[in-house]
């Protein structure tokens, strides 16, 4: 049976290709998106998820915004990477990002909030539902905050953020979690299975020219599309970071329930840092059992990556086949 699951999210050129990946494959059965400000606003995030459903064809999977801010403390948005509309590449405005069209999206934002929609889309399926948010974590933690008893409706949280390693908004802390390290913090101690996967893992599945040009031969507007957001996002990689290719990180979290053999896990006692001068927001992620606290986490290791692309590749060629050419 397909895995049930809402993404949580805030679109974000990565963001971008995990939607596409769980609405383009058979296994996952995408419920509902929920966005969170991060890469950019909430405004431009929620935006975003709508034209990238546009573009894909994508309906019927309702679309809610959720926390403009953190739990404490202001925002802090990835402009140096994800550009100034969160998606930077495409022109949004006339050409196939468009969403096929001009100008606003089609696909609707739902009037409920992502807090309301969470809460009734775990209410109303039969089944446990997989949390998957690749942002910041202020809507989950609201969550589990104003309605504890839904915990036993989640199934799992699968979540890009964090390291095992090093960070890259600050030597210690990786973005998402360094926007709101308290609610990582209510995540990661809640009781639910959760699955990880930082920036050791994600730093695997690089966009290579061969990856470019792959996702350039199927030859749609789509995946014309997919080629240049990844070429916007190998540009801000190679200035902000030096990278020769950028990482895709956020779709490792979907690629795995697709097929779990594509990333090795180790279970691990991970905790929130959340008052260190330097330290704020790192995932502290006991490898070696040294600290005696019992494991609360599965963590990404190795990667690979030839299996993953393979599944955006093929996400893509689905999708772009199926969507009407404009």
């Amino acid at each position: 049976m397909p895995v049930p699951v809402i993404l949580d999210c805030d679109p974000g050129h990565d963001d971008a290709f995990n939607i596409l990946l769980a609405a383009a494959h058979p296994s996952v059965d995408l419920l509902a998106i929920t966005t969170v400000a991060g890469n950019q606003s909430l405004e431009k995030t929620t935006l975003n998820a709508r034209r990238v459903c546009e573009a894909a064809g994508i309906r019927g999977v309702p679309i809610a915004a959720g926390a403009a801010g953190p739990l404490h403390g202001k925002p802090r948005i990835a402009e140096n990477i994800h550009g100034g509309s969160g998606l930077d590449g495409p022109n949004w405005e006339s050409g196939p990002g468009a969403g096929f069209g001009h100008g606003e999206p089609t696909v609707p934002q739902d009037p409920r909030d992502a807090l309301t929609l969470l809460r009734d889309t775990l209410t109303a399926h039969p089944a446990p539902v997989t949390l998957v948010p690749t942002g910041p974590l202020t809507n989950i933690a609201t969550l589990l905050l104003a309605y504890p008893r839904l915990a036993d409706r989640i199934e799992r949280i699968v979540l890009m953020g964090g390291s095992a390693e090093r960070g890259n908004t600050t030597p210690a802390a990786e973005f998402n979690i360094l926007c709101d390290p308290e609610a990582a913090d209510i995540v990661f101690g809640c009781g639910v299975p959760v699955t990880m996967f930082g920036l050791n893992a994600t730093h695997q599945v690089r966009a290579t020219p061969e990856v470019l040009s792959r996702l350039a031969a199927l030859g749609t507007p789509l995946s014309r599309l997919c080629v240049e957001l990844l070429t916007y996002f190998a540009s801000t990689y190679r200035e902000v970071y030096g990278f020769d290719t950028p990482p895709l990180h956020d779709p490792l979290t979907v690629a795995h329930l697709i097929d779990p053999s594509l990333v090795s896990l180790v279970r691990a006692a991970v905790r929130v840092e959340l008052t260190g001068t330097w330290t704020r927001g790192a995932t502290v992620v006991d490898l070696d059992g040294v600290t005696g606290l019992p494991p609360n986490a599965e963590v990404g290791m190795e990667v690979d990556a030839d299996g993953f692309w393979d599944l955006i590749v093929e996400a893509v060629r689905v999708l772009g086949s199926t969507r009407p050419t404009p």
